[in-house]
Order: structure tokens, then sequence, then C-alpha cells
């Protein structure tokens, strides 16, 4: 398995354009391993000035407890003095150059061989604080050496107290070896440490977000296929919520890859109809021409209304031609008037024709939308016939229902808001969730939702906003707001 996994790691460093793994110890868990060794030695290097210390008073205190031991010994002695030979073996088992006592008020010398001239440090045992603990162990440490230092403290739980004069030599001399062995004490325990921190850490986390990685490097050379949609690899707590995300990404990556090309397939599909459909219609143009000079009055009536269809059905064709290639095109707007647009809509409805829906336009005769007027139709007709065509299912399945279909308009500054109300069933739930997104909002079965996604488009390219409104009584109510064009500073003064 191991062997698989680092033949795979190799395979994806050899591609071209995928970034090489790094390395282990070069990676995530080389750094981490390094940065423990870092962190537990700079831990050490904060214990080290406390733990020298200590060690410098316990030292000091083993000099005190000895020659206090030897003081009291000799203060015992009946001479006063004692012998030379006595002296020196004493100053030599202390390490000291003075030992003296101080008992009631005076002081007793009791032993003493080269006295130095001068003191140069002087150091009280009694009661010592730590952080001039810390000081004068760094002082010793780093600048000691050849000095004399005097040092005192109680005898137990006495009243009297031993003073010793010495050099410092010995006490450097133990306080490095001291600091050279915590320092290679140090440095195992940090190694022991990030060794087992690199272990516990690569298992748990670096070995997932490795597989990870090595899952959407090869996702992302063929995202279509399923076999590489991650799988998990057994990982715990957020970085196993990370895999499920992944892999949930992954399948609606596909599903919308998938979507995208049946929409491609599609789009030339119907480029290719509607090229043919085009010349169609365009043949059926020149043949309507004819009926202008029919003399039959129902003919002449209906003559205008069909060559307008077909006119408009043209147009659509070239307009989807050009969709293909790039996007709906730029409205073109001017001033149309609100209330004949509205019968346009009527008429290719074809609600005259006793199917039994009423149109009720509730708009001012002399309100003018500054939009495109194609497209303005295009939004309006295909709200409207969505709407007859819910209302004819509706009518199926009771007969005795009120079918209208209401269009209210009213201009409030430069904003006109228009409203398109029936008295239908109402939207379904999964249409409400995809409303405005083609081949998936649709409300009815065998629709494609391609009616609300267009009248979205054109609304937007005008600046304006459409939207569902929730209304208290059944039915379906869209409302559109469309802005008139800013007018430019350059165009107001010319006209003012």
């Amino acid at each position: 398995m191991r062997g698989e996994a680092h033949m795979e790691a190799d395979a994806l460093q050899e591609r071209p354009g995928i970034a090489p793994m790094p390395g282990l110890f070069r990676g995530l868990s080389g750094r981490l391993l390094w940065l423990t060794v870092v962190f537990v030695m700079l831990a050490e290097i904060l214990i080290f000035g406390p733990s020298v210390a200590g060690m410098r008073m316990n030292w000091l205190r083993d000099r005190l407890d000895t020659a206090a031991a030897a003081g009291i010994v000799i203060d015992g002695l009946q001479p006063s003095e004692l012998p030379r030979n006595v002296q020196d073996d004493t100053l030599l088992a202390t390490g000291t150059k003075v030992i003296a006592l101080r008992k009631d008020g005076t002081s007793r010398l009791l032993a003493a061989s080269d006295v130095p001239p001068q003191i140069d440090d002087q150091y009280d045992l009694t009661d010592v604080s730590l952080p001039v603990s810390i000081r004068d162990a760094m002082n010793t440490l780093l600048f000691g050496g050849g000095r004399v230092m005097r040092v005192f403290g109680p005898i137990g739980e006495t009243d009297m107290i031993i003073e010793l004069v010495m050099t410092d030599d010995a006490l450097r001399k133990d306080m490095l070896r001291y600091s050279r062995m915590m320092f290679a004490l140090s440095l195992v325990i940090s190694l022991i440490t990030a060794v087992m921190i690199f272990v516990a850490i690569n298992r748990m986390m670096i070995r997932p977000i490795r597989h990870l990685t090595r899952n959407m490097q090869l996702f992302s050379e063929q995202p279509q296929d399923p076999e590489r949609v991650f799988g998990g690899d057994g990982a715990k707590g957020e970085l196993a919520v990370a895999g499920r995300h992944l892999a949930s990404m992954q399948v609606e990556l596909q599903r919308t890859l998938k979507q995208q090309k049946n929409l491609a397939d599609l789009g030339l599909a119907v480029s290719k109809i509607n090229h043919d459909m085009r010349n169609i219609l365009a043949s059926a143009q020149l043949m309507s021409d004819r009926l202008v000079d029919v003399e039959d009055p129902m003919v002449r009536s209906f003559a205008p209304k069909l060559l307008r269809t077909i006119d408009r059905a043209v147009g659509y064709t070239n307009e989807v031609l050009s969709y293909g290639q790039a996007s709906e095109a730029t409205p073109k707007r001017r001033r149309v008037r609100f209330s004949d647009l509205c019968q346009e809509v009527r008429d290719m409805l074809a609600l005259d024709q006793g199917n039994g829906i009423e149109f009720l336009e509730q708009v001012a005769p002399e309100l003018e939308v500054d939009a495109d007027g194609e497209q303005l139709f295009r939004i309006i007709h295909n709200i409207c016939r969505n709407a007859v065509q819910a209302l004819a299912t509706f009518h199926a399945q009771d007969p005795a229902t009120v079918r209208r279909i209401t269009i209210t308009a009213q201009r409030v500054g430069s904003v006109v808001g228009i409203i398109i109300d029936d008295t239908g069933p109402g939207m379904p739930r999964k249409a409400r969730e995809n409303l405005f997104a083609a081949f998936r909002g649709a409300a009815r079965s065998g629709g494609t939702g391609l009616g609300l996604a267009i009248a979205r488009e054109l609304v937007l390219a005008h600046g304006g906003t459409i939207a569902l409104v929730e209304k208290p009584g059944p039915g379906t109510q869209f409302r559109i707001e469309i802005p008139d064009r800013p007018v430019a500073l350059d165009d107001y003064r010319a006209r003012a």
C-alpha cells in the first residue's frame, strides 16, 4: 500500500502543470519537527535561569553547612586558636580562605589562610528572592572567575552566623559543568518530544492532508471521472468533515459540468434547428405579404396581426442565433406605450377565443415605459403565458374557479412598477427554490423554466428587478421594476 502511494506521488510529480508534493521533512511535518525542537529549547532556556540559580544556592549552602559543622566543633575546643595544620586542613576541606563565626554579638575568626586584600562580592543567604538569585547566578556564570566573595548565613535555627571568604572559581566551574549537562539534557528531551509529536501529527494530520491534496490534484485532471471523487481515508475529526465536504463539492461540480455539457449540446442543436426555422419563417413572411391584397374583410383584419407575429418570430430566431454566439442583445430603449404593448400580449395569447380566461389591464393609457419594446413584450408575454398554462391546468381540476390575469402598472418618479397577478394554483415549492434557473424552475410537468429565466435576464439588462411576491390568497404574483435611463449631463445641457 505504501509503495503504491509513493508510486502515485511520483507519477503526480512527473505530470506537467502539477505542483510536486514536498518531501516528508521539507513539508509541513518537517517544519513542525524543527519548530518543536526550537520551542522546547526555548522553554528549557526559560527554565535554565531558575534552575542554575537553584544549583548555585545549593552549592553555597552546602559550603556554609560544611563550614558551620567544622566551626561548631572548633568553637567548642579550648585553646582559642587552632594549630596551623588543623586550620589548613579545615580550609582545604571547605574550599575557603577564611571561616568566621558570629555568636552573641561577637565575631571569632576560626581559620584563615591567605586573607585577600579586598572582597569583590558579598552574598547574604538568609532570605534571597528568586530574581536576585537568578541575577547573581548569571553574573557569576558570565563574568565570574578569579573574584573573591564573602558569603554568610545562619546556622540552622540558631542565632549564630557562619561567614566564609572564598574565590568563585570552583563555583563557576561547577556551574559551567551543570549548564553543559542541562543543555545536553534539554537537547535530548526536545528531540524525543519532537519525534513523538512528529509521528503523532504526521499520522493524525499530515498523512490525511497529503491524501486530500493528492486527490484534489488527481480530480483536477479529470473532474468528470466519478472514480476520482474523494472516498475518505479513515481520518477523524475536522479532517473527516473536510473530506466529506470535498467529496460533496466534487460530486456537485461533476453534476454542474454534466449540466453545462448538456446545455452546450442543446444550444448547438437549437442553433441548428433555429437556422432552418428562420429560413422557413422567411418564406412564410414572403407569402403572408400577399394577404394584404386579398379583399376579404376577415383576412384584412387578421393580416396585420399575422404579419407582426411572423416578423416577431423571425426576429426571435435571429436573436437565438446571436445568443448562441454571445448573449442577449443590448436593449434599444425608447418610449413605449404600455397599454398598447399589453394589447399585443393579449392578442398573442388568443384570450378572446372563448377559453374563459379574463385579461384585465389596470394601466393608464398615457403610461410610457423607457425600454426596448420587443424585449419588454417578451418579458410580459413569458410571464402571462405561464399564467395561462397554470390557469388551464387549474380549470381542469376545478371548472368553477375564476380564471383571471391582471396587469397593473404605475410610474413612481423615474421607475415604472409592473405587477402581473393571476388566480391560478400558485407556484410549487420546487419551482420557488429554482425560480429563475433554466431547466430547473419549471412550474409544470414538461416545462423547461426558460420563460422566467429569459424574463429575468431581460429585466436585469434594463437595470431593473423582478421578484415573486408573496400574496395572502391563491395564485401567483410577479413584480417588475424598470427604471428610466439616466440622462447624460451633456444631453441634459443640450436639451436645456
